[in-house]
Order: structure tokens, then C-alpha cells, then sequence
């Protein structure tokens, strides 16, 4: 019986807001916490990808959105791709939380 591979895609990064600071792999590895080996393990894992305007710089806020998925990972004991999906869910639940509080005329 064949097996069927199935790849999964998760990424982390979302577009980040006008005016969002770069930081390089070197700087996101160190604003994490991680080693830059650890950090293109990620990358090569599709986990985490690098961003415009350049190949190897990454939005500030991608430091935050990792740190969240490496403590569900290192505390929880989440698997890395479902501590990205974990991660990416409740910045979805975030954002609709603050537009439903827009449209209640609260924000």
C-alpha cells in the first residue's frame, strides 16, 4: 500500500505595519533567545520565513509571534508545527477581538 506524504505549511509571519522595524537572523536569534543554528531550523522547516525587503531580515514582531510558539513548545510540550498553528490562531482570535470591540464603537 503506498504511503502519501503531506506537507504542512505554517507560517508565522504575517505583513508587518508601515514603518515596522528589520531585524537580520543574527538580531532575531538574539532578541528569542535561540541560536542562530536553532533559528534556520525553523526557517528550513518552513516555520518561520524570512520577509521583504530582503532574504535574510525578518519583522520585529516575528520576535514575539516565536517566542509565544517556542514556550508552548519548550513549556507545553507542543509540537513545533502545532505550537505555529496555536500561535497563528490566537493572533487571528486577537484581531477579531479588537474589530469586534471597533464595531461596538469600544475601541
Amino acid at each position: 500500500m503506498p504511503t502519501r506524504s503531506r506537507t504542512i505549511h505554517v507560517s508565522i509571519m504575517s505583513a508587518p505595519p508601515a514603518g515596522e522595524m528589520w531585524l537580520s537572523r543574527e538580531q532575531l536569534a538574539a532578541a528569542v533567545g535561540i541560536s542562530p543554528a536553532k533559528l534556520a531550523s525553523l526557517i528550513r522547516l518552513g516555520l518561520i520565513e524570512p520577509s521583504e525587503p530582503g532574504p535574510n531580515e525578518f519583522a520585529a514582531v516575528v520576535a514575539a509571534r516565536l517566542r509565544r510558539m517556542l514556550r508552548l513548545h519548550d513549556d507545553l510540550g507542543v509540537d513545533l508545527v502545532g505550537a505555529a498553528i496555536i500561535t497563528d490562531l490566537l493572533e487571528r482570535l486577537d484581531r477579531m477581538e479588537t474589530e469586534l470591540r471597533r464595531l461596538r464603537g469600544g475601541a
